[in-house]
């Protein structure tokens, strides 16, 4: 009897570990299967692209034409602790600016009960940043320059609002151009033609569940190349963005719009709970989990202890160094004031870079005839011999656009192009990242007039 109790004993505890193999057997397949493309990234494609990245750094030269102008390094359409959807202070900002080598930044705050009051927020130089103060309005309105005795109310009718705006003297531009805008607008002077968050938005409801498994398995090791994954080259915008520069002059800017809130912050409580926050968010709880000995054993090997009111875990994709960092534009001016910052972007001085693949800083483009130069934003008259000139710190993919269809592409750090019929002339330049062309800079128009004689 105990012979035949033993031998059921070793059959069980036989099938049982059966049982166990093919179950975890499962597991691993399914691992596999779900982080699948997260692993090929993980161990091949993102280091790839990090050593390219670095290379890029590496190979770096200065070019050496000179288009007269200072250059500055800009971030475009942020947020701060004024917004609904962003906590972060001002101070906070400006230790990520210094991160990213950043120059100047127009914010773009949310109504706060229904008021644009720019008395608000932080305006001049502070710590050798200059901040640009400023709203987004409703219906895409997007003005700086405005005086800080100013409140605007969400109640204003656009075309009136807009109007004042001009009269105020300040520099007006559309944000989230993927929507329908008032495209005849007179006083509209530039738009934005490329959005991160709007790159965010684009992405189908697969494409977000296939991010789930990069951001578990990527986010710490690789979170540029991870970030980079929304990235999707911005056609409609710039198709718009030529279609308008036909008859009129509108400049072309890109739009960091962060607020440092794509993520979740995890507080142990008294009560033997986590409960989780967005990182934007200041008050909202999104969850609260109650933790039994085994949920709690898990947070403390992975979070370390668990004391009361401690963060013991912050996961954010969008953290306002790295979004800051993503892309940036790069403005011509004299000084890094705000007359002489908004002056050229009213202007069009100016160009867009993904500063994240590599540093465009230097990046010049200019018309050079006999006896005149003109660079992004400005016009030249056609003569004989006219030659649009463009330099960039690294080899490149240069293509050259006339009225928004492309015309001609080189291959190098310079290019150098006779330009024979007017019309509006950009230059865009792509980097040779792994095998595949991928969007880096993308310059304004020059308008080559007809001959005056």
């Amino acid at each position: 009897m105990d012979n035949q109790r033993q031998g059921c004993f070793r059959v069980g505890l036989k099938w049982l570990l059966r049982g166990c193999a093919v179950i975890l057997l499962l597991l691993i397949v399914a691992f596999l299967v779900i982080f699948r493309t997260a692993l090929y990234d993980r161990f091949y494609l993102f280091p790839k692209q990090a050593q390219a990245w670095a290379q890029f750094q590496a190979d770096r030269v200065v070019p050496g034409l000179d288009d007269g102008w200072n250059e500055y390094r800009g971030c475009l359409h942020a947020h701060s602790e004024l917004s609904h959807d962003s906590a972060i202070p001002f101070p906070d900002i400006v230790q990520a600016l210094k991160i990213d080598d950043v120059d100047f930044i127009c914010m773009t705050d949310h109504y706060d009960d229904g008021k644009a009051d720019y008395s608000l927020g932080w305006n001049g130089m502070h710590d050798g940043i200059l901040f640009v103060r400023g709203y987004e309005l409703d219906h895409g309105l997007m003005p700086w320059g405005i005086p800080e005795d100013t409140v605007f109310l969400a109640s204003d009718e656009p075309r009136a609002l807009a109007k004042r705006i001009h009269e105020l003297g300040a520099v007006l531009f559309y944000s989230h151009t993927e929507q329908e805008r008032m495209w005849d607008l007179p006083e509209l002077e530039g738009m934005e033609i490329y959005n991160i968050h709007t790159d965010f938005l684009d992405e189908d409801k697969a494409s977000i569940r296939k991010l789930i498994p990069q951001l578990l398995l990527n986010l710490h090791a690789y979170p540029q190349q991870t970030l980079r994954l929304i990235f999707d080259a911005p056609a409609g915008q710039l198709a718009r963005w030529d279609i308008l520069n036909q008859t009129r002059h509108i400049t072309g800017i890109a739009a960091n719009d962060s607020h440092q809130n794509v993520g979740v912050r995890g507080f142990y409580t008294e009560k033997d709970t986590v409960i989780l926050k967005g990182t934007g968010e200041k008050t909202e709880i999104i969850k609260e989990i109650h933790l039994n000995f085994l949920t709690c054993l898990l947070f403390r090997i992975f979070c370390g202890p668990l004391e009361p009111n401690r963060q013991i875990l912050r996961i954010e994709l969008d953290p306002y160094a790295r979004s800051c960092h993503f892309v940036n534009t790069h403005v011509l001016a004299k000084s890094c004031t705000e007359k002489d910052i908004l002056d050229s972007l009213r202007a069009g001085r100016a160009f867009v870079a993904f500063t994240m693949l590599a540093d465009a800083k230097g990046f010049v483009c200019f018309a050079q005839g006999q006896t005149n130069k003109a660079v992004m934003g400005e016009s030249i008259p056609l003569e004989p011999g006219l030659k649009l000139r463009a330099a960039a710190p690294n080899r490149c993919r240069f293509t050259v656009l006339k009225d928004g269809q492309p015309a001609e592409q080189f291959e190098g750090t310079e290019l150098n192009v006779e330009i024979t019929q007017p019309g509006k002339y950009r230059v865009e330049a792509d980097l040779n990242i792994v095998g595949e062309w991928t969007p880096w800079i993308y310059g304004n128009p020059i308008d080559i007039t007809p001959s005056s004689t």
